[in-house]
């Protein structure tokens, strides 16, 4: 796009003076001015054709490094526009357009060029790079773009402005929190990946070793025995640990603003239960928990990660990135997602949360090592009352820091142990 008038204020004004001298010389039968009016009007035809014949610019890239970008993070964003000129060229500004959901300075000078046949350049064609840094402001997937450049000639006649409407998504995740790990609770909620021996007195190298069978784990590989007998042997007497924590959110429309149905980053509470929910899960995929991702439905947000596996916790960014809340409520109904079974560490994240409701999920927290509620809207007496179920509480909104709620959290009620 380009565009329609090409002059500047300078430009109009010596096109109007050369009209009106062409006029008046035609009427006065001035030679002089009539000269001077057409040497006006090839001056500013000249501005105007050094601009469109000088340079052409074909194409405009983008990447970004990282290629997901956080909220309250920064990433730098290359641009390489593709210019082909045959003329040397003046100077000039670009501009590239930020969504909201980002923040940033996008803009700058253009360089001036030479002519690219004199450089050497095949057609005259050559490459200019530019590069500016964003800051994630909202979540969701934006679109950066379009890119305007615009340039004038040497006299400030004429301008050229071609706006470039090829635009690139950028993924804005939520923010993950560092988070104080649960070094407190490492025995009773089965702390980091460990191994046991059935036999006390025994190193490592006196364990009995078996041949490896398909679904050993790698961790279990005797090397001393398989380098002796020259196939893969693992300790028979060594047994393995997976800690296993479940994260859960609920994302009932009814708990949150309407905004939060209708697109991500428009709730500031429901962006705090957010954040919240994948930084419990860094830390706990951190700290070698094995994490189940779900909402209050039951559904599975994201396949179970392993612990250590922090590539899948940049997976589970992207795909929050997304998110939104949803009609159903089915938070009373969390206890029948647990009955039967014992888990170690469960962090359920709500929004507005009533006494009832803590009642609701109360048994929850007898199915878990260390049951802990995050909630970003909790009327008087729920979280006392949670608490007295057992629960680990903390509110938690988008002004507030979420670390210092995490370790509050943690840290404070009495553990309770699975029965």
């Amino acid at each position: 796009m380009r565009r329609v008038w090409p002059l500047t204020v300078r430009g109009t004004g010596a096109l109007v003076l050369a009209i009106v001298c062409l006029v008046v010389a035609q009427e006065a039968s001035l030679a002089e001015l009539m000269y001077f009016g057409i040497l006006l009007l090839a001056v500013v035809a000249a501005s105007v054709a050094s601009l469109y014949a000088g340079r052409r610019t074909e194409s405009v890239t983008r990447s970004l490094s990282p290629d997901v970008v956080s909220v309250g993070s920064e990433a730098r964003v290359a641009v390489r526009v593709g210019v082909r000129t045959a003329l040397p060229t003046a100077p000039g500004t670009w501009r590239d357009a930020l969504p909201k959901g980002l923040r940033g300075k996008a803009a700058g000078a253009f360089p001036a060029l030479g002519s690219g046949f004199l450089g050497g350049e095949r057609g005259g064609a050559r490459s200019i790079d530019l590069v500016y840094t964003v800051t994630g402001a909202r979540r969701g997937v934006h679109s950066l773009g379009p890119l305007t450049v615009q340039s004038s000639d040497p006299f400030g006649l004429a301008r050229r402005t071609v706006v470039f409407s090829q635009r690139t998504p950028v993924t804005v995740a939520p923010a993950v929190v560092d988070l104080a790990p649960l070094i407190d609770y490492a025995g009773a909620t089965g702390g980091l990946l460990h191994t046991t021996t059935d036999q006390l007195g025994q190193g490592a190298d006196n364990l009995v070793a078996r041949p490896y069978a398909s679904g050993d784990s790698m961790r279990r590989i005797h090397w001393r025995a398989t380098a002796h007998r020259d196939e893969l042997m693992v300790r028979q007497e060594e047994q393995e640990s997976t800690p296993e924590a479940a994260v859960v959110i609920d994302r009932a429309a009814r708990r949150w603003s309407p905004d939060a149905l209708q697109a991500p980053g428009a709730d500031p509470g429901f962006e705090a239960a957010v954040s919240a929910c994948v930084s419990a899960v860094a830390r706990l995929v951190h700290d070698g928990y094995a994490v189940e991702v779900l909402d209050t439905e039951g559904t599975v947000l994201i396949d179970r990660i392993d612990g250590g596996d922090m590539m899948s916790v940049d997976g589970l960014l992207v795909q929050f990135a997304t998110m939104t809340a949803r009609r159903d409520d089915d938070l009373a109904r969390l206890p029948r997602l647990f009955a039967g079974i014992s888990t170690g560490p469960i962090v359920l994240i709500v929004g507005r949360f009533d006494p009832s409701d803590a009642a609701a999920v109360g048994p929850v927290a007898h199915h878990s090592t260390l049951p802990v509620l995050l909630a970003a809207a909790p009327a008087a007496g729920a979280l006392d009352l949670a608490a007295d179920h057992g629960w680990h509480v903390a509110a938690i909104d988008a002004e507030r820091d979420l670390a210092p709620a995490w370790a509050n959290a943690i840290g404070r009620g009495a553990h309770h142990v699975v029965g």
